[in-house]
């Protein structure tokens, strides 16, 4: 395929725009060298500016990519990510956000270390981290992808350049450069898409949606599968960093809440040009556009309606469109592992003295690091759809349960939180990962061919959360009713206790200069 110049002339007159308003945007930061400043924002981003860059952060380019691939893969009824994905941030702004805003943290993992110690705390960073870092491959792939098929270019490159867009301005800008570039990439997201839709609709070669079925079937012996999934992805979109690092941002626990309904709000809106492009891909003869053949590759669907359905122009508008999607979660994933690496692993695991010009600077080493792996995972895995739900599948059955037992159960502690993590990961990888070449060595009930049609991720996550309020309160009874000496108390959590935090060095945890 010939390169596309004029739309290639175009992505990069808009990615130079994105990256002049990022560094831009990161002279709010210029001579300040505060954790607080650069992660949060000085927790001081406005009610504007904060549904923004909460709605971008969540509508990314696995997000409209996925949803259109999966409608033609399976139809509306299995396109959950969109509903699921809003109900996580309803569910978030109800039960979390006030609570963690209050408490003044830093990042998602400090009432953690708080609770379960330092060690605890860096084990669950592995499960945080390989969500983010599925979550931003299926970004990067979903632009490839679009960028290959509109403008004829490797997709490789696409990957690798996109990325590095991303890292260049998130690493000096932190959450401030990430939320004014949010503005415009959603934006840009919102009429690039919608421009498309009547041009498509009309084409002489798409058959009326209302005539075609791209609702998909029920086949009843997938229900503990589709409940499976769908719960998957509402609580499994709860405990992300990327999340708590906007809703943790805000002046006020009032206002994280409010951030967080908004942000369900505008994850519906945003996902409907995408639902309608996936029926309009459903309900298009191919053999008889310039494409010429049927679709094979349903990671490429959203751009195979934007170029063959639509004007060259709009056509461009709408791969810019799809690069603002991809650049506003991108660098918000970047900054929130990076965010947890430098504060959770590195300042309070490594090297508790280490100063905080010190740490911003791991930060944005950690930026560099992260960005490298997800192109890496972008490149060589190739479902869109696929990496989008296993970015949540760890963080749902590892991490959820010990969110909800940090936040709401008192005596759970680090005893419990080891034993529920290792159990609830074990069954869960017991169930096999398609993606990641994981033969199943688990036989749930309803195993059939060597697929999984047991609701096995909830399943682990449910024996993780029982796990952990029961190993919990049997250690805390243990050692309370003196059953067994308090020096037997190894991860010193229950009656060893020296020091609240002396353990992990959280004293600066709550910081009196924050505002409520």
């Amino acid at each position: 395929m010939a390169v596309n110049w004029g739309g290639l002339i175009g992505v990069v007159i808009f990615y130079v725009i994105i990256l002049a308003i990022g560094l831009y945007a990161s002279r709010k930061n210029k001579g300040k060298s505060s954790m607080e400043d650069v992660m949060l924002a000085g927790r001081n981003i406005g009610m504007y500016l904060g549904v923004f860059t909460m709605t971008a952060t969540w509508v990314g380019g696995g997000y409209i990519n996925g949803t259109a691939q999966s409608i033609v893969d399976s139809g509306l009824l299995w396109a959950q990510a969109p509903w699921a994905y809003s109900s996580s941030l309803f569910i978030s702004g109800l039960f979390f956000a006030k609570k963690m805003r209050e408490k003044n943290y830093v990042t998602m993992l400090d009432p953690f270390q708080m609770k379960f110690g330092k060690r605890m705390g860096g084990l669950l960073f592995l499960a945080a981290l390989s969500g983010e870092i599925f979550w931003s491959g299926s970004i990067l792939a979903a632009l490839g992808s679009t960028f290959s098929v509109i403008l004829g270019i490797d997709k490789t490159l696409a990957i690798i350049v996109s990325s590095c867009i991303a890292m260049s301005y998130t690493l000096f800008g932190g959450l401030y450069s990430v939320a004014y570039t949010d503005v415009l990439q959603l934006t840009c997201l919102f009429f690039g898409l919608w421009l498309s839709i009547p041009f498509a609709l009309a084409n002489e070669h798409v058959t009326s949606i209302t005539e075609t079925n791209w609702f998909g079937t029920w086949e009843n012996k997938y229900s503990g599968v589709w409940l499976d999934y769908a719960l998957l992805l509402i609580l499994g979109g709860v405990p992300w960093q990327v999340y708590f690092q906007r809703a943790l941002s805000a002046r006020t626990p009032r206002h994280a809440q409010i951030l967080s309904y908004a942000g369900g709000f505008g994850c519906i809106i945003m996902t409907i040009p995408s639902f309608l492009i996936g029926a309009i891909a459903v309900s298009t003869n191919w053999n008889e556009t310039a494409y010429g053949q049927e679709i094979t590759d349903s990671n490429i669907v959203l751009p195979l309606v934007l170029q063959y359905l639509t004007p060259q122009v709009v056509s461009i508008i709408g791969l810019g469109a799809v690069c603002a999607a991809v650049m506003s979660s991108a660098d918000s994933s970047l900054l929130s592992s990076s965010s947890m690496f430098a504060r959770n692993i590195y300042k309070l695991l490594i090297r508790p003295n280490a100063s905080e010009e010190e740490i911003i600077w791991v930060m944005r080493c950690a930026i560099l690091v992260s960005g490298g792996i997800s192109s890496t995972l972008a490149i060589t895995i190739n479902s869109i759809y696929g990496l989008f739900y296993l970015c949540s599948d760890f963080v749902y059955v590892v991490l959820f349960p010990q969110l909800v037992c940090v936040v709401y159960i008192d005596y759970t502690n680090t005893y419990g939180s080891l034993a529920a993590y290792i159990l609830g990961l074990s069954l869960r990888l017991g169930g096999g990962e398609p993606l990641l070449s994981l033969s199943p060595f688990i036989e749930y009930p309803f195993f059939d061919n060597g697929e999984q049609l047991f609701p096995f991720r909830t399943f682990s996550m449910l024996v993780s959360l029982t796990t952990l309020i029961l190993f919990s309160y049997l250690f805390h009874y243990i050692f309370t009713k003196n059953v067994l000496d308090k020096k037997w108390d190894i991860f010193k959590c229950v009656t060893n206790i020296t020091s609240p935090a002396a353990d992990v060095g959280l004293d600066d945890i709550v910081r009196p200069r924050s505002k409520p």
